[in-house]
């Protein structure tokens, strides 16, 4: 990769990861191995940190970010190589926020952090979302949208782990929403630097 270092990433999907690399340049310099796995329970990706470097400083922690090659949904079994790119993309994407999110922890908390998403569906609820809006804020509300609706709008999965989706993750009315405050603040950003560059001349 050109612009990114400390990465280890499967040939077959190189150009997805970059692509939702590119999204990222805080994470240019951090440690990510993206690594297949036969299957994630309940999962399709995982990010976590690797356990030998959570107790190193934060510019030195690796981190793995684990992707089912085969995935079962119910009954229906899926190879992650067959999902739409721009699905793909947002899934990586989603992975990386939650990287993003590891950055500003200290080990204790990453530690807790763990604990909480294995036993607290509330927190599993939280950790997700802040994913997403990490995710969403770095400009990839696109593929985070198609990440969405290529579950809610697949006519093969259940109710019932589409409804698991709808709790866990934001919908794509909260993205929009998000993107909306998002471009307000911005704005009113913008304003404020033009009147204070006005008032220096």
């Amino acid at each position: 990769m050109k612009n990114y270092t400390r990465k280890s990433i499967p040939k077959s999907i190189q150009p997805q990861v970059e692509e939702a690399l590119a999204y990222f340049p805080d994470l240019k310099d951090t440690t990510i191995c993206f690594k297949f796995k036969s299957s994630i329970k309940k999962s399709t990706m995982q990010a976590q940190p690797a356990f030998g470097s959570i107790f190193k400083p934060k510019n030195e922690r690796a981190y793995f970010i684990l992707i089912s090659e085969k995935f079962h949904i119910e009954k229906e079994k899926f190879s992650i190589l067959d999902v739409p790119d721009e699905v793909l993309i947002g899934w990586i994407g989603h992975e990386l926020g939650h990287i993003m999110d590891y950055l500003n922890r200290n080990a204790f908390d990453l530690i807790l952090l763990g604990f909480k998403y294995l036993f607290s569906k509330k927190h599993l609820k939280e950790v997700e979302r802040t994913a997403d809006t990490y995710a969403i804020k770095h400009g990839m509300k696109d593929y985070i949208l198609a990440t969405k609706n290529f579950i809610l709008n697949n006519a093969d999965l259940s109710p019932a782990y589409k409804a698991r989706i709808k709790n866990l993750y934001m919908s794509p009315e909260e993205i929009m929403e998000l993107v909306n405050e998002l471009g307000a603040d911005k704005l009113k950003q913008e304003v404020a630097k033009k009147v204070i560059q006005k008032r220096a001349l």
